[in-house]
């Protein structure tokens, strides 16, 4: 039902492309000179409500958290990894290939759905702290946007106010999606189909998780 919702989100608007921006919002991005805050804060907060690989990452990474407190950790270190790269990618110039890092952003959905139907317990003998895990996909996450940005031609007037108020508005995006998202899992895990259907909507994810991967390296190979 979530992940439905997710890619129906995503699937609305032809343009997105995992961390892409859309026409309308790359010209007037590109036409800003000098701080715009709001306008900025209002692309980041809709770069992360339609971004249905991040959506889809944060579904998983919730997917078995019952406690309030754990949901504020993994999030928090989430959003630590996201800003981070983010700000360093587009103020300091460190450049990768998008396709690359967002075919890595693929291999995160399908991590951590594989990570939630207990795939780690039954093939590795060492299990990865889930916590620096989702620390390290959220660095790629924030990069991910990183390198789209940098596709465009900002303006330096004004570029360090107008990066921040787009990562204030990222999280406040993301706020507002994980909250929806949130009641949603508090509603579903009422009901017994919940665990019953766990483990094939965590299949499906990492099936969406493939195909983003798939989507991202066949663009490398052939554009880049």
């Amino acid at each position: 039902m979530i992940v439905a919702l997710v890619l129906s989100t995503g699937a609305a608007d032809a343009t997105l492309v995992a961390h892409g921006v859309s026409g309308k919002d790359a010209v007037f991005l590109q036409g800003i000179d000098g701080a715009a805050v709001g306008p900025f804060m209002y692309l980041g907060a809709k770069h992360m409500v339609t971004g249905y690989d991040h959506l889809l990452f944060l579904c998983g990474v919730i997917f078995f958290l019952y406690r309030a407190k754990d949901v504020l950790v993994y999030v928090s270190l989430f959003t630590l990894g996201h800003s981070a790269t983010l700000l360093l990618g587009v103020l300091g110039g460190i450049k990768a290939n998008p396709y690359l890092i967002d075919a890595v952003i693929g291999f995160s959905v399908v991590y951590k759905a594989f990570e939630n139907m207990e795939g780690l317990h039954r093939f590795l003998p060492y299990q990865p702290d889930s916590r620096l895990v989702v620390l390290v996909f959220g660095l790629f996450h924030g990069f991910g946007l990183a390198t789209k940005l940098q596709e465009f031609q900002l303006s330096p007037k004004g570029l360090v106010v107008n990066i921040l108020s787009f990562n204030l508005g990222v999280e406040i995006g993301q706020a507002l999606a994980l909250g929806a998202i949130l009641i949603v899992f508090s509603y579903w895990r009422t009901r017994p189909g919940f665990v019953r259907h766990a483990f094939a909507t965590n299949g499906f994810v990492m099936a969406c998780g493939f195909l983003l991967i798939g989507y991202q390296l066949s663009g490398y190979v052939l554009l880049s």
